[in-house]
């Protein structure tokens, strides 16, 4: 519509200063130390959904870090969409790999570089500016609520807890979440699900302290090269995971879902172009689109033990340990999955070493259904503004919150994000477009009209 054109133009600065204001504060939720940043921020984001036009703004405080709530109630009788985002960004570390300053956000080669750029403030933010643009040109077709939270980053412990006290004032039709990337602007895409994840951490502990590698070398286990041992055993000459029972309830596409996955553009040697990398690496007969989409996976996030600083010291660690991650797919239960790992990491431990596991946050794959209103509502909406019709994809990564959507609201999640996957989310140097910020503020408002115009018919 052109009178959204015509606001959004003129606004187009203040809208990128905003979010530029928002990206300074360091709202890193896994660090107790920016405890009071994350709160500044979501009192932040509180002013700019009161002065969009919402009401009922508040920040729901939680036994962790707050809620923030608002809403735009037209008319009960109309549909109503919940969009849901979080404004808690990952740790910047390394903090010597930065281009720029992580929380200095600066505009170059037409990128917004700085960390929750993409993930999720970025995203999150075009659906505020969005609503502001409908809510000022008194063009707004469907009740609105918005759900942005602090704790995305480190599983969301208290969102769920949330959604249980306040099912009243969550009622919507559908939920909309931009936390997601797209293939590309020149082939835009819809996620049509999410996988899951199992997030543990790992100690070996050998000796009762460290010990001279020269007297004790030989004779000891050394904690860190058993880690090393054990995490190599997790996979075998093939990439599959080696956990009894880890693919056992695993849904296998049809040889024809597998070929529509695989139509979806891929370069593979700008794939590894990108990533300076001569090889792709993974399980064994599966593509590189399917690897990323609809396997299941295990990973090493961070693994350290011993002496790690300047020089040389000569020691046999008493502990080393690790941070391991799996990604889930239909089928999977992530609380299942977390205690097959657990009983075998703790089996496969030689003598000489104590081990324990630890389970940090997880949730369940999640799958959007292609024949939902809030899907062809999207659909619509993107061919609106980009001129052609997204291609369906089954996204890599995870938002944990979404399974528990439908469980405890019984409503359906539409993924519809504007990132793309070299956007470096959770490493340095994380950037978003500025032409994908503007994108998604162009098309947000189609997907509240299509939506809404399937509940007049």
């Amino acid at each position: 519509m052109q009178v959204w054109k015509d606001y959004q133009a003129q606004h187009k600065d203040r809208f990128l200063n905003e979010l530029l204001d928002l990206l300074r504060i360091p709202s890193v939720s896994a660090d107790s130390r920016y405890n009071q940043d994350t709160l500044r921020c979501a009192e932040a984001v509180k002013q700019r959904l009161q002065e969009a036009g919402a009401e009922k703004v508040e920040v729901c405080p939680t036994a962790g870090h707050a809620i923030v709530y608002g809403e735009k109630i037209i008319d009960p009788a109309l549909p109503t969409v919940l969009v849901y985002g979080h404004y808690d960004v990952q740790p910047a570390d390394p903090l010597e790999l930065w281009h720029s300053g992580p929380f200095d956000p600066v505009i170059k080669d037409g990128k917004i570089w700085a960390r929750g750029s993409a993930d999720d403030k970025g995203q999150f933010y075009m659906h505020v500016k969005a609503f502001e643009t409908m809510v000022k040109t008194n063009t707004l077709p469907c009740n609105i609520k918005f759900m942005i939270e602090g704790e995305e980053e480190v599983g969301s412990a208290n969102l769920g807890i949330f959604l249980k006290d306040n099912k009243e004032r969550l009622k919507a039709d559908v939920i909309l979440i931009s936390d997601t990337a797209m293939l590309s602007l020149e082939n835009p895409s819809l996620d049509t699900g999410l996988r899951g994840l199992s997030y543990m951490e790992v100690a070996v502990t050998g000796p009762n302290r460290d010990l001279h590698s020269g007297v004790y070398g030989g004779a000891v286990a050394n904690p860190a090269t058993i880690l090393c041992k054990m995490i190599a055993s997790l996979h075998d000459e093939n990439n599959h995971v080696t956990i009894p029972g880890f693919y056992d309830k695993v849904q296998v596409l049809s040889d024809a879902e597998r070929k529509a996955l695989n139509s979806a553009p891929f370069d593979e040697a700008e794939y590894k172009k990108d990533l300076g990398i001569d090889a792709v690496w993974g399980e064994k007969g599966y593509s590189t689109i399917e690897r990323t989409g609809i396997r299941p996976t295990l990973e090493v996030n961070g693994i350290w033990g011993g002496y790690t600083g300047e020089g040389s010291k000569t020691v046999l660690p008493s502990q080393a340990f690790a941070k391991i991650s799996m990604r889930l797919v239909p089928g999977q239960d992530w609380l299942e999955i977390s205690d097959l790992f657990k009983a075998h990491f703790e089996k496969i431990a030689p003598a000489g070493v104590k081990v324990s596991v630890t389970r940090h946050h997880g949730g369940n794959p999640y799958v959007t259904p292609t024949d939902h209103a809030g899907y062809k509502a999207a659909t619509r909406a993107v061919e609106a503004t980009f001129g052609k019709a997204p291609i369906p994809v089954r996204g890599g990564g995870s938002i944990p919150i979404v399974s528990l959507f439908e469980s405890e609201l019984g409503l359906k999640t539409i993924l519809m994000g504007f990132g793309l996957d070299s956007d470096n989310l959770h490493s340095p140097n994380e950037k978003y477009g500025l032409e994908n910020f503007y994108k998604g503020i162009e098309t947000i408002p189609y997907f509240h009209k299509f939506f809404a115009e399937q509940f007049k018919q």
